[in-house]
């Protein structure tokens, strides 16, 4: 019954450690997703409003207004921000899921090991 108990705990220990890690590396591709939308959005802000700007469709390319092209990027951003907001919770909830777990198992050997002295 212990044992059953310890090995589920330490399943879901090395389950959390997984998903800490994909979600790790989630964050920082939005992170950069994020650093490359504010920097073309400052590159398209010192260009003149009538300037042709080509955005890529697939193999081609459209023509698409400065402050269009703007308003996109600066909603792209918005949206990055809740992705990195709600990564950052999902991160610190399976940080604080693999630390119990981890303490879980640490008290279980502790209980395991006083009785069988």
């Amino acid at each position: 019954m212990l044992l059953c108990l310890l090995m589920e705990i330490e399943t879901n220990a090395i389950k959390s450690q997984q998903e800490i890690g994909i979600v790790r590396s989630q964050l920082a591709g939005k992170q950069r997703e994020k650093r490359l939308a504010q920097l073309t959005t400052s590159e398209i802000t010192s260009l003149a409003p009538e300037t042709p700007i080509y955005e890529g469709v697939g193999k081609m390319f459209v023509a698409v207004p400065v402050p269009d092209m703007k308003n996109k990027l600066e909603a792209q951003i918005k949206q990055v921000d809740t992705d990195i907001e709600g990564l950052g919770k999902k991160l610190h909830y399976l940080e604080t899921t693999a630390k119990n777990s981890q303490e879980h198992i640490e008290a279980m050997l502790k209980r395991g090991g006083a009785g069988a002295s």
